[in-house]
């Protein structure tokens, strides 16, 4: 995937997560970040389910349902 590609899954990502998990996005630099980093952790929690994200639209539900768990662990350990 070329890294503009990669960049505007990661914000759409990050954007969705933030939508979902507390009714806003983090801006255009916070929504990457969520989304990039969700994408490796929906990547490995995909992977570890035994399921394929096969197309953009794929990649983007699993970068949003790892970034929306990234979201679920770090409000976690904010509340410990």
């Amino acid at each position: 995937m070329s890294l503009i590609a990669f960049l505007i899954l990661g914000a759409l990502a990050g954007w969705l997560a933030g939508v979902l998990t507390r009714g806003g996005g983090f801006g255009l630099v916070g929504d990457m970040v969520v989304g990039i980093v969700g994408a490796f952790v929906g990547g490995f929690l995909f992977s570890l389910a035994g399921l394929d994200a096969i197309g953009f639209i794929g990649a983007l539900v699993s970068a949003t349902v790892g970034a929306v768990v990234l979201l679920w662990v770090v409000g976690m350990i904010n509340r410990a």
